[in-house]
């Protein structure tokens, strides 16, 4: 919209009136008069001032404005700027700061398979691993496993799937031998497992019923308990809830700016006493509320968990349970490239970017191609720009 101000006002003053044409003419085919030439200058300033009040947010390059280099030569100036700066070589960052919860991750219900009493049970707080009880029904206990594949049948002699695999794989991380790990169950399963059932106090069936195991990823933290010992649980019913035993962090995104979140992308996490440690992005996952009735819409969220790149990280985390934090993603890096404050850029009136490039008394206008804009500063190149080139700014 500031374009088309000023190249109104650029035309009024290159074009003259019919009668005056003829008398004109020489000094149009060799140069601008002074006066002409000061009102040209003043007015790529006024559309870099409308431009610049859009690219002052930084992060976002000219293409995403849908703005791009449609420089021509250079232009001469008649006047120095108010001020200069010099371009200056550096790395810029997209960098966004979302609001995190530092806590352990994400929370996972678990549920009863099997109806029953309970009679063991997990205190909040208890950190459980492979092999160990989560609780007990009808004096039975309800043994962790880790995989990723949850239990959804029995397993007996005969089974394959991925589902044996996984547990192969953990009678054999529990001293259990005599099978081969694979997707068959085979008689030689059917013996490890009667060992373990031995070894819990369980009926030696040989057989793996559904409700027995649950499997998760690693060892478990329990955040909440649903069913204390001596209440009765069905089929369904809550028992628990837990989370994994690393803290980490949790940011919920817009769908608009998943971009921010790749998996294994390092962050910066701000802790409440203002200490930056690093972070690695660990799981993205898309999360959709459902509304509340009266009408309202499911929302869409990006569900994000972080954790602690290293171990000095950790343990400035241990230092908080529950906590606020700041976490800082970056979305694009340039590194090396020349900069200049955006308060140097100017819209051009014929299109595209610009810069005045003050060489002592004189500068001149010289079109460039735009980059990354972040933290109050332009990536640029074009002819002549350098490392060290002084160019105009704003007061």
């Amino acid at each position: 919209m500031g374009e088309v101000a000023v190249d109104s006002a650029s035309e009024g003053a290159r074009t003259p009136a019919p009668e005056q044409a003829s008398e004109q003419a020489p000094e149009q085919a060799t140069a601008l008069s002074p006066r002409r030439r000061k009102a040209r200058g003043r007015g790529r300033k006024v559309v870099a001032l409308a431009v610049l009040v859009l690219l002052a947010g930084g992060g976002v390059t000219a293409a995403k404005l849908g703005l791009g280099d449609r420089g021509s030569g250079d232009k001469a100036a008649s006047e120095l700027p108010p001020s200069t700066a010099e371009v200056t070589r550096r790395t810029l960052k997209d960098t966004q700061s979302v609001d995190g919860q530092l806590g352990f991750g994400p929370t996972t219900t678990l549920t009863a398979r099997r109806p029953g009493t309970v009679t063991e049970a997990p205190d909040a707080g208890d950190r459980i691993t492979r092999g160990k009880a989560l609780y007990g029904v009808d004096g039975r206990p309800v043994t962790l496993m880790y995989g990723s594949t949850p239990a959804y049948r029995a397993l007996k002699q005969g089974a394959e799937g991925a589902d044996v695999r996984q547990l192969e794989k953990n009678l054999s991380a529990l001293g259990y031998t005599g099978f081969t790990v694979d997707d068959e169950y085979t008689a030689g399963t059917a013996d490890a497992v009667r060992e373990w059932q031995e070894d819990l106090g369980l009926a030696e069936t040989g057989a793996v019923e559904l409700g027995s195991v649950v499997f998760a990823p690693d060892a478990v933290r329990v955040d909440s308990v649903a069913a204390r010992k001596g209440d009765t649980v069905g089929p369904g019913g809550k028992v628990l809830s837990y989370t994994g035993t690393e803290q980490a962090v949790t940011v919920e995104l817009d769908p608009a700016d998943q971009r921010l979140a790749k998996k294994g992308r390092e962050v910066e996490v701000e802790l409440p006493d203002d200490r930056t440690v690093k972070g690695t992005v660990q799981d993205v996952a898309t999360v959709i509320e459902p509304g509340n009735g009266q009408g309202e819409e499911a929302k869409t969220k990006v569900e994000v968990v972080i954790g602690f790149k290293d171990a000095a990280g950790r343990k400035a985390a241990d230092a908080y349970a529950l906590a606020a934090v700041h976490v800082d993603f970056t979305s694009e890096t340039r590194k090396d490239v020349l900069t200049v404050p955006v308060g140097a850029l100017l819209a051009l009136a014929e299109g595209g970017f610009g810069v005045e490039v003050v060489h002592g008394s004189a500068s001149e206008y010289v079109p460039v191609t735009t980059g990354l804009f972040a933290d109050g500063r332009v990536e640029i190149s074009g002819k002549g720009i350098a490392e060290g080139t002084k160019v105009g700014v704003p007061k």
